[in-house]
């Protein structure tokens, strides 16, 4: 069964952007969650397969939605909670 990041041949979604982008990070949050994502599978929290199924579980209109790093923020969010790391919930309202 096909997730949602697996739309290769599907019509519908536009031309994909093939421009380079020099910026690796528009804004300094984006940076901070590479940060947060290495720190946390060096402390074996949670590995990449973890981290890729938890991006591509994501609901079909929140992924779309998200930005590239939104959706890793969102996974690592999912992951902290499903490894009992945080309260779920816990991180709702804390967006400043």
């Amino acid at each position: 069964m096909a997730r949602i990041n697996d739309v290769g041949g599907t019509e519908g979604f536009g031309a994909v952007d093939i421009t380079d982008d020099a910026e690796p990070f528009h804004a300094d949050w984006e940076a901070r969650v590479v940060g947060l994502l290495g720190a946390l599978r060096a402390q074996g929290i949670f590995n990449t397969n973890e981290f890729r199924d938890a991006i591509e579980s994501m609901p079909p209109r929140e992924y779309l939605a998200a930005s590239y790093y939104e959706r890793w923020f969102e996974a690592i969010c999912t992951l902290l909670e499903r490894k009992g790391v945080i309260e779920p919930g816990e991180l709702e309202g804390l967006d400043g």
